[in-house]
């Protein structure tokens, strides 16, 4: 198998194309007017990077509150958000 050769300009280049794609997941995240009120658990599982026994979990011990419609479960984004806040760690 050949061997591939990564140059330093490559790791800019790279560097450069996943920070104009977090900029744009950001501004996804930032626009109020695009921005969902109320998320399925599918979308906060996939929005926390969690397994639904996390989320079940999240549910259980009362850190996620939300709401049941018939079989549906929801959760508020700006709960959502509200908790991340508080359980932000600063790092040095």
């Amino acid at each position: 198998m050949p061997a591939t050769i990564i140059t330093t300009e490559d790791l800019i280049e790279f560097k450069l194309e996943l920070l104009d794609e977090i900029k744009k997941l950001v501004d996804q995240l930032s626009a109020p007017s695009e921005t969902k009120v109320y998320l399925k658990s599918a979308e906060v599982m996939e929005m926390l990077s969690i397994s639904p026994g996390t989320l079940q979990n999240l549910r259980i011990n009362g850190t996620l509150p939300y709401s049941k419609i018939g079989g549906i479960i929801l959760y508020e984004l700006k709960e959502i958000e509200r908790v991340m806040e508080e359980n932000k760690v600063s790092s040095y």
